[in-house]
């Protein structure tokens, strides 16, 4: 957190779909899910057609939102 009290981003590895649902506990259905239907979640980044990953520091990020 900065002094203000807010939340910063802060910049990690790329992680994929099966490390985002072992992190949080679910299924990777359920991430792709939350995806579509949830604004709230961290979009993922897709590198090439197959290969999509999501910022390490923003799943964090939501995270700790979530936790507020």
């Amino acid at each position: 957190m900065t002094k203000a009290g807010k939340l910063t981003r802060r910049r990690f590895g790329l992680i994929s779909v099966e490390q985002v649902a072992e992190r949080l506990g679910v299924s990777t259905a359920t991430i792709w899910r939350w995806v579509h239907d949830h604004d709230s979640f961290p979009r993922p980044v897709r590198l090439s057609p197959g290969c999509t990953r999501w910022n390490e520091g923003d799943i964090e990020h939501w995270l700790a939102e979530l936790a507020e």
